[in-house]
């Protein structure tokens, strides 16, 4: 699926050749992840790794976190151009780097689904206020 309205070919913001494969861009509500997380327990489980549950956890709200992951698993599947239930949530990893650099990590069905689309890179960013979370995401091919 390379190719298409608004892709380019050229090098990626990595100075890497590279063509855009797709775009994701979703926000979420922390005040409703918050009220999800406290009715549902076996939500966090369902949705996120535990390295992503761990890392959410060591933030005095982890609401903000946990939404901004959320966020960034939605806008992955926005920018492979699938839709909810494609793939479990857990195959999709956000991952922070020491430097608080975000990072995209696909597992299982989400791995497959990426490879059959040819996407072969990510750039992500994650930004988030007391209310409202928000995730771009750039699916990179060659």
């Amino acid at each position: 699926m390379t190719g298409g309205p608004g892709a380019t070919d050229g090098p990626s913001a990595a100075g890497l050749p590279g063509s855009v494969v797709g775009l994701g861009v979703d926000l979420c509500d922390v005040d409703r992840m918050r009220i999800v997380l406290g009715r549902t327990p076996g939500f966090a489980d369902r949705t996120f790794t535990a390295a992503e549950q761990a890392y959410c956890r060591r933030a005095k709200d982890p609401s903000e976190r946990f939404a901004a992951r959320f966020a960034a698993k939605e806008a992955v599947l926005k920018a492979l151009g699938a839709g909810l239930g494609a793939c479990p949530f857990t195959d999709i990893e956000v991952a922070r780097a020491r430097s608080g650099a975000p990072s995209v990590t696909l597992h299982g069905a989400a791995a497959e689904l990426a490879a059959e689309r040819g996407v072969r890179a990510w750039h992500i960013s994650l930004t988030h206020t007391k209310t409202m979370a928000e995730a771009v995401v750039i699916a990179l091919g060659s």
